[in-house]
């Protein structure tokens, strides 16, 4: 792909528009929960600076109904930016318009100017040309650093781009594109995926593209349910897609064709609601009516760190459990550590709440790489092509 770095690209002096993937979960209290994707995106914006470019960052936050929502403001991203980079940034009243042009032709070299939400904007996921014009207006060039939005065809990742003179990407974007890249190519076997989550319909098309690349597919989450009961188990009140039932055993038997091992829970950890204060550990023959599977057993744990063990190359995207109540995060956990303390494999953990359980469990710097895009790292390791990625080439 011949995608330009913005390394390559003429900056100094210049207006640069930056799509940015701020989308950061904010405290009741509008303060920012996780700063991560902000953190991220620092290289990109620090590289800048230091040109001397005129920086416009551009992101959405959250799903305002079209239109300006203070509880979706990016003025709490703007003050964490700010502090970050121990400068200034200057919040724009309004993603288009008089106000951001005033604060955009303003800017002096070195200086960073941050757009309200985009997505305040309707044309935004729209991909409406007139705001793609507005947004182009406001640089000379175009990078795109958000690979969380990559999925997307929106005004600000793929329509604005044709109206402006140099485009490229950011530094976090090639990153992204490197090493979910390398599990596309050819990799080191044993090549393990760890797939979680709730259901098996968001994650079928990515079990099905796995199923012709890895060994053995670890999986957990409400989604295993499915597939237990597929094969006849009796779940209790468990979390089940009933209408799923037949693309799960239809997706048993073809793994089994191309002998892909598929490993599901053996035990698991049973309660009758999310706010059960513990669980109970219970064989998958054995879930008692009016209990729901809700964690990876520990003994399904052990097996599935085992398999992380012996792997080269693996794949994670999707919790084991409801992780984020404290009696069901165990399995998530235990899989995000034995992960950590295999130090021969490529790690690629796909973003979402995998990386959360990765941030969780302390382990981040001994993972080969943790994608800030949940549904766009699924999408690219299906091999679909993205279109904020195919605009840049």
């Amino acid at each position: 792909m011949a995608i330009k770095s913005v390394k390559e690209l003429p900056v100094e002096g210049k207006r640069v528009f930056v799509r940015v993937d701020f989308n950061v979960p904010l405290t009741p209290a509008r303060g920012i929960a996780d700063d991560a994707r902000i953190r991220a995106a620092l290289p990109t914006i620090q590289y800048l600076i230091e040109k001397g470019a005129r920086i416009v960052l551009g992101s959405h936050l959250g799903r305002p109904k079209g239109g300006p929502d203070p509880a979706f403001s990016l003025e709490p991203v703007g003050a964490r930016l700010a502090e970050l980079i121990g400068k200034d940034v200057l919040l724009t009243d309004e993603p288009a318009g008089d106000g951001a042009r005033k604060v955009v032709s303003d800017l002096r070299d070195g200086q960073v100017a941050l757009l309200e939400n985009l997505r305040f904007h309707p044309g935004e996921e729209q991909n409406d040309d007139g705001l793609a014009k507005t947004l182009a207006s406001y640089a000379d060039v175009y990078v795109n650093d958000a690979f969380g939005t990559a999925h997307r065809a929106h005004a600000s990742t793929v329509g604005m781009i044709k109206y402006v003179g140099h485009k490229g990407a950011g530094l976090l974007m090639l990153k992204e594109i490197e090493f979910l890249s390398r599990l596309l190519g050819e990799v080191e076997h044993p090549y393990v995926a760890v797939i979680g989550g709730a259901k098996v319909s968001d994650k079928i098309a990515v079990l099905e593209s796995l199923c012709s690349k890895v060994d053995k597919m670890l999986i957990g989450g409400a989604m295993a349910n499915t597939f237990l009961k597929a094969q006849g188990k009796n779940l209790g009140k468990s979390k089940v897609e009933e209408d799923k039932l037949p693309l799960a055993r239809a997706f048993l038997k073809e793994a089994e064709k191309k002998n892909v091992a598929i490993l599901l829970p053996r035990d698991v950890v049973v309660a009758t609601g999310l706010d059960d204060p513990t669980g109970k550990v219970v064989s998958v023959d054995a879930v008692p009516e009016g209990f729901m599977a809700l964690d990876i057993g520990p003994e399904t744990a052990q097996g599935y760190a085992d398999e992380l063990a012996r792997a080269r190359t693996v794949f994670w995207n999707g919790p084991m459990g409801v992780f984020e109540k404290k009696p069901f995060a165990a399995g998530t956990v235990g899989v995000a550590r034995a992960l950590a303390a295999n130090k021969r494999a490529l790690s690629v953990v796909g973003g979402g709440d995998s990386a959360a359980a990765i941030e969780e469990a302390g382990v981040v710097d001994q993972i080969s790489h943790l994608s800030t895009g949940g549904g766009a790292s699924l999408e690219f390791v299906e091999g679909k092509t993205l279109p904020g990625i195919a605009a840049l080439e």
